[in-house]
């Protein structure tokens, strides 16, 4: 794919815009991880920001403080590989293929 360097100069306002414009996806991409079968649940943004974090009851039963830990970082860290598929494919779709989603996320 060749790209003319002065094609871009000419479209920056639209790119501008459509970076805008994915910005404000972003905060509104969702994504849950999970570990321990569910015990511990991490919902998060495209800006990889932490919105809720449920710890089932019987987490703390089951193994005590350090396996809850544990599971909190499991779970932030399978949100987190999720949303990372999500944000190229939305990248790429808002701005007509012009940033290709790359394989292994962002």
């Amino acid at each position: 794919m060749n790209i003319n360097p002065f094609d871009i100069l000419k479209n920056a306002q639209k790119i501008q815009e459509q970076m805008g414009a994915f910005q404000e996806k972003l905060g509104a991409l969702r994504s849950t991880g999970s570990a321990g079968g569910g015990m511990v649940e991490i919902d998060l943004n495209g800006r990889m920001e932490m919105l809720a974090l449920r710890i089932a009851p019987e987490a703390m039963d089951s193994g005590g403080l350090e396996m809850v830990q544990d599971l909190i970082i499991a779970a932030y860290t399978d949100g987190l590989e999720k949303i990372k598929e999500v944000i190229p494919r939305e990248m790429s779709a808002l701005t007509g293929g012009f940033f290709p989603g790359k394989p292994g996320g962002v």
